[in-house]
Formats: structure tokens, C-alpha cells, sequence
């Protein structure tokens, strides 16, 4: 570990994410196969921790992402400037036929004892078409910007996406921001570019310049390479497996001096246990285990990033950190969509043992 996570005060954005924008396609409880409507939801895993940041948290943020000039780009746009969110994009033309396109996600809701099921089109994607150079890093961060954000989503989008996420780590960190990597393991996506060990080769040369990681034990066993302990948790909620596995985190990434991840027991779709921990400089952290009734569980564990990522931008303290993220997340899984809409009021309510009962 090398030194104390150091923030700087000011800067013309408190937060810049890296990512693809997307837009989901949710039919509610009906499975696709039987469906005759969807909402249209905009995300980006990247995205959704500068929509929360923006529109709960009130910070400034943005997003740096491809952008296709037709009606669906258009439909996401919108969304992003609604969420208050400053767009950096590179811009593609549509041909009208192919592409390039933005992805779709599809994703029901399930009910009970039957789970989600999350499938994609990325084809043609124009978010795995960027590449480094594409963004004038030295114009972006001059303003000054405190946070920078990438995952492992947009890493796996494609060769390249990987390479720019690596460069704007790099220039980041020559400028002084703070760096986080959400490492967000989908093996769908790995799997087109290489499997595993693909994986754990592109992850490596991004996150050497992190400061601060989110990711469960898999996300660390799979997305960094690292072996999981011999002890075994208990329970889905026991983190005693996750700050197991701290000191090999440390050993691989020994500038790395924030970790953090969101436990969640799945007792059926819309009953969570839920909690969230945190290592903060050699310090272990754990937020109380609440009992979730779920709407959506999309879009969750951005919530718990965007809310801790709060908490450590405006100088709270981490067991306090952590309570926010653990409470934003929480709350995020009560609405539609992957994105906020619960109030910084709210959240602090809840993080501090709010309850359910009518707010007259």
C-alpha cells in the first residue's frame, strides 16, 4: 500500500467516468419470449456512478463515451443531460442499415423463485470502437477534475477500449485525480475477447494506476488473477473471504489503498439480504445487513459505488462512507431503471437508521 488516499478540493468536475452508454430494454416481470411491451432504460455501469453522483449527490460529473448521431443516440442523450451529466463524446455516423450502433441490453425483471435474465446485442457496438487518442486528456482534465472512474465493463468492450481505459489512468493520475476501477466480471464479454486469462492480462495493465477498487471476492479471483483463500464463508454475507484475500490484493497492486464491494444474499428475486465492506488504508470497515424487498436489482452496485465515492469526496469518515454507499444502493433497488432516483436527503436517513414509515 503506498501512502493515504490524498483528494484534491477543488476542480472543475468532481467525477469523470470512462464507459459505454447503453440502453436497456425491460419488460418488467413478463420473459421476453412472452413479452408485448418494454421500458427503455439508459445505463452504462460506468455511467450510472456519474448519473447517481450527479443527481443524488448534486457533484459535477461526466462522461467521456461514443455516441451515435441517430434516433436511439438521441433517445440517450437526452437522458444523460437529464441526470445532469456533462457529455465528452466522439461522435459516429449511422449508415441507416448496420451500424455502428448503441448496444442494447435486455433484461427482465423475474419474480419470485424465478431470477432475471440478462442477454445483449452489442453488435457493431460504437463504444467498443474507441481507441486511445481518440480524447484530448490534457483539454479534459485542464479544469481540474478530483475523481476518475473506469470498469471492467467498457474494458471488456473490446482491445482497444481497454488501451484507452489504461490511458486515461495514466494521464489521470499525472494530473493528480484519484482513480477507481469497478471490475464489474461479466464472462459473457471476456469470453469473445479471450476468456480469463485475456482478462486478467488487460485488467492488470489498467489497474496499476488505481487507487481505489470495487469488486466481490469473484470479481478479484477472476478479474485480477488473484487465489482465493482456503477458509470459506458461512454465508453470501460473511465478509471474512473478502478481507482474506486483502493482503494478495496489496501484493499485486501495491498502490492500491481502497477496496470495497457489496454482499448480497439472494433468498429470491425480490428478497435481498443486503450489506456492504470496505478496506481503507490496512483498516477493515462493514456496513449493517439490511432486508431488501426488490422492485430492480439493476444498477445496484453502482449505487453502492456512487454513494461511497460520495462519502470519500466530501471528507467523511469511511465507516460513515461506507453507510452511505451501503443506504444509496439499498434505496437504489426500490425504482425502475439503473439509475437514481432517491434524493441525498433520503440517503442520509437511511444510512443512519432511517425506516420505512410515510413521510407526512
Amino acid at each position: 500500500m503506498s501512502g493515504e488516499l490524498k483528494i484534491r478540493n477543488d476542480g472543475e468536475l468532481d467525477f469523470l467516468s470512462l464507459g459505454a452508454l447503453i440502453h436497456r430494454l425491460d419488460p418488467g416481470i413478463i420473459p421476453f419470449r412472452k413479452a408485448t411491451e418494454c421500458k427503455i432504460h439508459v445505463s452504462g455501469g460506468e455511467f450510472n456512478v456519474a448519473a447517481n453522483l450527479s443527481d443524488c449527490f448534486r457533484l459535477k460529473t461526466a462522461i467521456v463515451s461514443a455516441m451515435v448521431d441517430y434516433p436511439i443516440g438521441d433517445l440517450i442523450a437526452e437522458r444523460v443531460r437529464a441526470m445532469g451529466v456533462k457529455p465528452i463524446y466522439k461522435h459516429f455516423k449511422h449508415d441507416g442499415v448496420t451500424g455502428p450502433n448503441m448496444a442494447t441490453v435486455y433484461s427482465d425483471r423475474g419474480h419470485g423463485v424465478r431470477p432475471p435474465v440478462v442477454f445483449y446485442n452489442r453488435c457493431n457496438e460504437a463504444g467498443a470502437m474507441l481507441k486511445p487518442g481518440d480524447f484530448d486528456w490534457k483539454a479534459i482534465f485542464a479544469g481540474g477534475v478530483r475523481w476518475v472512474h473506469c470498469g471492467g465493463l467498457f474494458a471488456a468492450l473490446s482491445h482497444s477500449t481497454a488501451a484507452l481505459a489504461a490511458e486515461m489512468m495514466r494521464e489521470a493520475k499525472a494530473v493528480g485525480a484519484v482513480t477507481s476501477f469497478d471490475l464489474n466480471y461479466r464472462e459473457k464479454l471476456w469470453n469473445i475477447q479471450g476468456g480469463n486469462e485475456k482478462a486478467v492480462e488487460t485488467i492488470g495493465k489498467i489497474v496499476e494506476n488505481v487507487d481505489v477498487l470495487v469488486g466481490n471476492e469473484e470479481d478479484l479471483q477472476k478479474g485480477l488473477g488473484i487465489p482465493g483463500p482456503e477458509v470459506h464463508s458461512k454465508s453470501q454475507l460473511d465478509p471474512s473471504v473478502f478481507f482474506a484475500m486483502m493482503d494478495q490484493v496489496t501484493k499485486k497492486l501495491p498502490n492500491a489503498k481502497v477496496v470495497a464491494t457489496t454482499l448480497r444474499e439472494v433468498h429470491t428475486t425480490n428478497k435481498h439480504s443486503w450489506s456492504a465492506v470496505a478496506w481503507v488504508n490496512g483498516q477493515t470497515y462493514s456496513a449493517p445487513t439490511a432486508e431488501l424487498d426488490v422492485y430492480d436489482r439493476v444498477g445496484g452496485g453502482d449505487g453502492f459505488a456512487a454513494g461511497f465515492i460520495y462519502g470519500l469526496l466530501s471528507g467523511e469518515k469511511p465507516e460513515d462512507a461506507i453507510r452511505l454507499g451501503w443506504a444509496h444502493g439499498a434505496l437504489l433497488t426500490t425504482f425502475p431503471g439503473d439509475t437514481t432516483m432517491a434524493t441525498l436527503e433520503q440517503v442520509r436517513a437511511f444510512a443512519k437508521g432511517g425506516s420505512a414509515r410515510i413521510q407526512r
